[in-house]
């Protein structure tokens, strides 16, 4: 089955799934059409200004009230929230691991959540947490919501359908998909076993980044954000719902399926990017830019110019700066770098950082290219060259990213990995030229 999405960045949407739900007009009519309910769920305060207001409204079968009856403590062990500090015994470092096997036994998405960093205070809304995901079932009956933030999707391998209760988000590797704080879903699998990553957003809803100087194109364009068209689900019959509430986990059973909304409109909603769509801009004559120059989504802080998260891509692109080392340069950083790689080669680290693996760069902690990249980097012939067929992405936040247990003991973490740089040379010998021998 083709599912279709309407396109467009924070649009006011509406949508149907039966001629005539929607009703025109008004919100709350008497009786609406179809014998549904109108129920809102808001993203904001009701009197947050109009730019930042977010709402929708949704024509369902039942209440979200007959969705919930008497609640239980649900484990989720491998899900964290913060703070989680002290978690371990890992010294601080550069640290960088190899994918997180497929479980061989049956795993549905919830289950295979997997933290690998918190940073801030889920109670205040403010930070984020770092996840990876494995599945190899899917979510029959089973749905989730999750009160404490949105969810941002990055899958790296196998396809997802995200059936949430406002329509259908299937997404591939190179596609992202957010779902909004509160909104209900399951996922089923599209082509086998699936991993991937998660950024649990916990302060403000992403957004588009200012271009500035920029101006209005480039990056990633409104129309290529993509929201589903209203779909329903009318099942009578046992589901659960999983609720994740200020960082513990509750379950509750009900007897009919909670994805029961036949039309909606608002704009408080999920969607899909495809990373392909994204138009990088850089340096045309000579140095590196910042690597901010390629976030898609940011989530701001309520400080000019501090994200609490950016999500930043280093897509396929053409590198041409004369008179320059390419590859992103040595830092150090106030904000604190959780990286993934989705297929190919990131160009900073051509050996040892694999797809589905992930590094950690805290805040302060230097990193940059490994001996070997540096070298191939100082000597190459500066024509134009294209990175083609890679996608690396990073989850920057203002915050320390404090490492959880499974991540500080994960049989695929590379004890050798601060061994990338030992083998940059002293070249400094008091001439101008310096020593390349």
């Amino acid at each position: 089955m083709a599912f279709s999405y309407m396109p467009g960045f924070g649009n006011d949407f509406e949508t149907e799934s039966l001629p005539g739900a929607l009703p025109q007009g008004m919100n709350s009519p008497q009786r609406p059409a179809y014998g549904l309910y109108a129920e809102q769920l808001s993203g904001s305060p009701f009197t947050a200004p109009r730019g930042t207001n977010e709402r929708s409204w949704l024509y369902r079968i039942r209440p979200s009230v007959r969705h919930t009856a008497r609640f239980s403590a649900f484990a989720q062990p491998h899900w964290k929230s913060a703070p989680n500090v002290d978690d371990h015994q890992l010294a601080l470092g550069q640290l960088r691991w190899d994918p997180v096997p497929i479980p061989a036994v049956e795993t549905d998405f919830v289950a295979g959540i997997r933290t690998v960093t918190t940073a801030g205070d889920v109670l205040t809304q403010v930070g984020m947490a770092a996840h990876v995901y494995v599945a190899n079932v899917d979510m029959v009956d089973d749905h989730l919501f999750n009160a404490d933030g949105e969810l941002l999707v990055v899958p790296q391998q196998g396809g997802l359908r995200f059936v949430t209760e406002m329509g259908v988000i299937e997404v591939a590797p190179g596609e992202i998909c957010v779902l909004p704080r509160g909104l209900v879903f399951k996922v089923e699998l599209i082509d086998g076993p699936a991993r991937g990553y998660l950024c649990e957003n916990y302060g403000a809803k992403f957004t588009l980044p200012d271009r500035g100087p920029i101006g209005a194109n480039c990056l990633a364009n409104p129309r290529d954000f993509k929201t589903p068209v209203a779909w329903f689900e009318e099942k009578d019959m046992p589901c659960r719902l999983i609720v994740k509430w200020c960082g513990r986990f509750h379950v509750t059973e009900i007897g009919h399926s909670p994805l029961d909304v036949v039309a909606w409109h608002g704009n408080y909603a999920p969607y899909k990017y495809d990373l392909s769509t994204f138009s990088p801009v850089g340096a045309i004559l000579f140095d590196h830019p910042d690597p901010s120059i390629f976030t898609v989504l940011t989530a701001p802080s309520g400080e000019e110019g501090t994200a609490n998260i950016d999500f930043v891509i280093f897509p396929p692109r053409w590198l041409v700066a004369e008179n320059t080392f390419r590859p992103p340069w040595y830092h150090r950083n106030i904000m604190s770098e959780f990286m993934g790689l989705i297929r190919g080669q990131y160009d900073a680290k051509e050996e040892g950082f694999v797809p589905g693996g992930m590094s950690l760069h805290n805040m302060m902690l230097a990193h940059g290219p490994d001996a070997t990249g540096f070298e191939k980097a100082s000597r190459a012939d500066l024509k134009p060259v294209k990175l083609d067929d890679t996608m690396a992405f990073m989850f920057e936040t203002r915050f320390p990213q404090m490492l959880t247990r499974f991540a500080a003991e994960l049989e695929t973490l590379q004890d050798n990995y601060i061994d990338c740089w030992r083998d940059l040379k002293k070249r400094f010998n008091g001439t101008r030229e310096g020593d390349w021998s």
